[in-house]
């Protein structure tokens, strides 16, 4: 039995975003043993058959001495289960699984789900990032990209593997995430969803700013919730806007479709994305979406049908868009909310997105 690694930083991530790609990799007569720093999902993953291998990382911190660490112990993984093929996720896995598989001459196919602020910022942190890049994956056999965008700022930077795959995303588990029927709320208040990690680089200041500006205008026909925790200096910020009743933070949750079920609206005012599974989950259930005019966004919005877009780290356009969709009738969200549902069974099937790893990793 051929057996597969599976090197990533979150078990939720990998159970709620890709877990259908490890039962298809099963269904083709491999074993999965997964490396993980957390243990989450590790009840749901061995209980379909995968061998969890707990790993240490950080996955936010820059630490010479903790990342060389992560090398050693990939190294050392792969060394002790000797496996046939190795699919990587996110930058660490990628930068120092993907090395230590080039060492190791094992296959390894590799997924940018996104660029981080890094890319953004410059400077020498990013010219360090570009070449471990460049070093880990010059064997990748397969470099999967979640949008366009991500695979040409890549290409341009000189990064490239031996193959060069854009795919839609993760894709959504379209019977997993049912349509449900817009909700017809008794009181008439309109309910607008975040889902995420409340942090400036997902746009929450702008959330902040036009939850405050809108019950200004609406007063309690309008309410604003976030579902997720606070990172970087929100969490003081958050919690004095909860007491003035402009905000609800709900904790994180294992099943947000119950939450997608009961909004009118998810708002997703990201500045970077690979690709935006919470939009793609919110279109699925049937929920008009209002996100950032950017890469990982802007192609899961079939603009001004299944939702709106608005120019990113712009409080006053994110204001705006709300406010739009304040203004259209009960008919009209509904609409608004089955064009979604079809957008994404037409684009986003993750089950054409499994395909696509299964037939490179395969051939």
């Amino acid at each position: 039995m051929p057996k597969a690694l599976i090197l990533a930083n979150s078990s939720s991530g990998l159970y709620d975003f890709r877990n259908e790609l490890l039962l298809g990799l099963m269904k083709e007569g491999y074993e999965i043993v997964i490396s993980l720093p957390d243990d989450l999902k590790v009840k749901e993953l061995t209980a379909e058959g995968c061998r969890v291998v707990h790993t240490d990382i950080n996955r936010r911190g820059v630490n010479p001495v903790q990342d060389l660490a992560l090398f050693g112990a990939y190294r050392k993984l792969l060394k002790s289960e000797r496996p046939d093929v190795v699919l990587t996720y996110t930058i660490k896995p990628n930068i120092y699984g993907g090395f230590a598989c080039r060492l190791a001459k094992i296959p390894y196919f590799s997924t940018i789900t996104g660029l981080g602020s890094t890319f953004e910022r410059g400077g020498i942190l990013l010219k360090m990032i570009i070449a471990m890049y460049k070093t880990s994956l010059k064997e990748c056999k397969c470099l999967f990209f979640q949008n366009q965008n991500n695979r040409q700022i890549f290409e341009n930077c000189g990064i490239h593997a031996k193959k060069h795959v854009t795919v839609n995303g993760s894709g959504v588990n379209l019977d997993k995430h049912k349509f449900e029927e817009y909700p017809g709320h008794s009181d008439d208040v309109t309910r607008f969803l975040y889902i995420g990690r409340i942090m400036k680089e997902k746009g929450s200041e702008e959330y902040l700013y036009a939850a405050d500006k809108l019950h200004e205008k609406y007063g309690d026909k309008v309410s604003f919730s976030a579902i997720g925790y606070c990172e970087d200096d929100f969490e003081t910020r958050v919690k004095e806007a909860e007491k003035a009743g402009i905000i609800k933070m709900i904790p994180y949750q294992k099943d947000i479709h119950p939450y997608l079920k009961e909004a009118d609206a998810v708002v997703h005012p990201s500045y970077h994305e690979g690709m935006s599974n919470v939009l793609m989950e919110a279109a699925a259930t049937g929920r008009p979406v209002i996100a950032s005019d950017i890469s990982g966004c802007k192609e899961i919005v079939d603009k001004d049908r299944s939702g709106f877009l608005a120019e990113p780290r712009n409080k006053e356009a994110l204001a705006k868009a709300l406010d739009r969709f304040m203004q259209l009738n009960a008919q009209s969200r509904k609409e608004m909310g089955r064009n979604g549902r079809s957008w994404v069974e037409n684009n986003f099937d993750r089950k054409k997105i499994i395909k696509a790893y299964i037939d490179e990793i395969i051939a």
